[in-house]
């Protein structure tokens, strides 16, 4: 039997002489001073989670613990080196052998180390997204998959797909059912590109980012000794936002926590609201469960917001019924004002107050950049956009494109402005593009062919498209999808003229683009959204012409955004997504589109789904907590419809949830 000998821990320098009970408050230094072993670290908003973690570090260094033996996980590069950096500011030691970074960053350390163990060299390639694309299509070419008579998912979709697969175990079948009902008559061809896909990877020694999480761990779950080296070597494990964690996260640091178990993690379950991308708040949920030892910290503290601020986010979280309990409380003193309530008559308006609110706390002295306007989905921004540009009113978009300037809007246009300008050699490319088969040498080719039939040269509309371009020779694989598209263009004419602006989109949406979309990007639902919001916007047009004219003048103009109006110095409004916005914060918040169907989510309220509910009131929880000073809650209380025309709509049920004290309704009168 090996005899055990114990090394001992030498005399060192560079204890920090850090007071931590002087410096952190009580909840906090429970945590930090926590003994080893399980631990669970509920941080509520703006309670100081970075500040914990980072003492955490600090503390278990100036107990003489080895810097090596020390794992800090987290979600982003920029969180890891924000807090390696605070560690170096409290203390001084050499800290190049603790390990920090993502989990990705990890995971591809750990691979470059072992990489011949699942079958690739050291000097292995990590795809970016081009790449893997290309390498899909390759694999793809390689099955022989018929898409000639319906087509099949891009290499975009697919990489989505796959991701999900692996990264929250669910089965691809039970997958395509929940989330692609449209592709689950592609199954097994799915299945076998999926398995082709993989096998070209080790075939041409490359990973993909989901590699870097998937592949460490069978090597760990597999290679018995050499999993138990890495256990030994990390002692203590550090997570941030646990809550954010999916199935192969959770598994890599339980794996990595035996025999030990000393591990913390932090997290908020309130604000938790990935699992669109496999993010399992269950994780954060049952750790306790996991762990039977594991001790629960709650830091209730909020150092952000005002206390009205604070008490209508507590109230609007308490109906979830999955959650850890706990109140926050405001560190601050009574704000100036009570959070607003404001209905307005419809999105015009909701438009006119927030950009007429911006110019008025503008001139109260509070800078541009510290206002930002939220919303549930981009779509939503529209007006928004239209309104703050219409005014001068600088702005930067941190949930995507503007509007006008995304690729589905753009394409959509194309068909539009192809109708009206039939010399538009760029919108008639952009559109025989989007077909199968139809590459750059095809679509000039067809130009060319359409430039032989003479039309583009007379300003009325031909009576059909289609007599003409159903005769222009296309691949075998497009064949179909030309002649919808031809048919397509027919019915954006009537008579003489053209059709409505919305009922033109209508039909490019409808006959058209809609199968495009669904295979072309993993976010559908999302892009459909926006273009049946252009629908609605195009309402207000009569003349098609108009409509064009107002889209080119919200698009860039010589690579600069017309609406920007501002050096790259200057301060902007914030225009994001409330996903986007997470872990960020604003004297001035706006949430806008507070109204039953758009936040709540629609779909999410026909899916008649209690976790996706809670999740979608973890997001208006946390859209709340962003706002230091003052908050203001909009709905318009009509909302236009193209089909059935006006309708009065229903603020958002989470307002239910919301004392009467606790908002201050503003009414807001008509323009004069």
């Amino acid at each position: 039997m090996a005899r055990q000998y114990q090394l001992k821990k030498g005399p060192r320098k560079g204890v920090s002489g850090i007071d931590y009970q002087a410096e952190l408050n009580e909840q906090q230094y429970a945590a930090v001073s926590s003994a080893p072993g399980p631990s669970l670290v509920i941080a509520g908003a703006g309670s100081g989670k970075t500040r914990t973690l980072t003492y955490r570090v600090a503390y278990l260094l100036d107990q003489g613990v080895d810097p090596k033996s020390l794992l800090l996980l987290t979600f982003t590069n920029k969180a890891a080196r924000e807090m390696m950096e605070r560690v170096r500011e409290l203390i001084s030691l050499d800290l190049s052998e603790l390990w920090s970074g993502t989990f990705h960053a990890i995971g591809n350390r750990i691979l470059r180390r072992h990489a011949d163990e699942v079958g690739l060299t050291r000097s292995f390639s990590i795809m970016d997204r081009d790449d893997q694309k290309s390498l899909m299509n390759t694999v793809v070419a390689e099955c022989n998959i018929d898409t000639k008579s319906r087509r099949f998912p891009k290499a975009d979709v697919l990489i989505s797909i796959f991701s999900l697969v692996e990264n929250t175990g669910v089965e691809l079948e039970d997958l395509l059912e929940a989330r692609y009902p449209y592709f689950e008559e592609w199954g097994d061809e799915i299945a076998k590109v999926g398995k082709a896909y993989t096998a070209k990877k080790l075939e041409t020694n490359s990973v993909d980012f989901d590699d870097l999480l998937i592949l460490p761990l069978k090597l760990l779950k597999e290679n018995e000794e050499l999993c138990s080296l890495y256990q030994k070597r990390f002692q203590y494990l550090l997570v941030d936002e646990y809550q954010d964690t999916n199935a192969v996260q959770s598994e890599l640091i339980h794996l990595l926590a035996r025999p030990h178990n000393s591990v913390m993690v932090v997290g908020d379950d309130a604000q938790s609201i990935y699992s669109w991308r496999g993010a399992d708040m269950d994780n954060i949920l049952s750790f306790p469960e996991h762990y039977p030892s594991a001790t629960v910290y709650k830091i209730e503290t909020n150092y952000r917001s005002v206390p009205e601020v604070i008490d209508l986010s507590n109230a609007a979280i308490s109906a979830n019924k999955k959650q850890f309990k706990k109140a926050l409380r405001a560190a601050r003193v009574g704000g100036s004002m009570t959070p607003a309530l404001v209905p307005v008559e419809d999105p015009r308006a909701q438009a006119d107050f927030v950009a007429q609110r911006v110019l008025e706390l503008r001139d109260e002295g509070i800078e541009l950049d510290e206002m930002a306007i939220l919303y549930r989905a981009h779509h939503q921004s529209l007006e928004i956009q239209m309104e703050l540009t219409s005014r001068g009113i600088p702005f930067e978009i941190t949930s995507g494109l503007r509007f006008f300037e995304q690729a589905h809007i753009k394409d959509v246009a194309a068909f539009l402005r192809f109708t009206t300008n039939r010399r538009d050699e760029v919108s008639f490319k952009r559109f025989c593009l989007l077909l199968p088969g139809i590459g750059a040498a095809t679509a000039t080719r067809l130009w060319r062919a359409w430039l032989k039939v003479g039309i583009s040269k007379k300003e009325e509309p031909p009576k059909r498209f289609s007599d003409h371009m159903l005769k222009f020779p296309v691949p075998a694989k497009a064949k179909k999808d030309w002649e919808q598209l031809c048919y397509t263009l027919d019915e954006l004419i009537v008579g003489d003229g053209y059709a409505r602006p919305s009922e033109m989109l209508t039909s490019v949406l409808e006959g058209v683009y809609d199968d495009y979309m669904k295979a072309s990007f993993e976010n559908y639902d999302n892009r459909r959204q926006d273009i049946e919001q252009l629908i609605l916007y195009s309402e207000t047009f009569d003349d098609v012409l108009e409509l064009l004219g107002q889209l080119s003048l919200m698009s860039s103009v010589d690579g600069e955004p017309t609406g920007s109006m501002a050096e790259p110095d200057d301060e902007k409004v914030v225009l994001s997504s409330i996903h986007q916005a997470k872990g960020l914060e604003w004297k001035v918040v706006f949430l806008i589109w507070l109204a039953d169907g758009m936040f709540p989510n629609g779909r999410i309220l026909e899916a008649d789904d209690q976790d996706m509910f809670e999740e979608e009131r973890r997001l208006f929880y946390v859209a709340l907590t962003r706002s230091k000073d003052e908050l203001y809650l909009t709905y318009p209380q009509i909302n236009p419809k193209s089909y059935s025309g006006d309708i009065i709509t229903r603020p958002s049920r989470f307002l239910e949830d919301c004392p009467e004290e606790m908002l201050e309704t503003w009414e807001v009168g008509p323009a004069w």
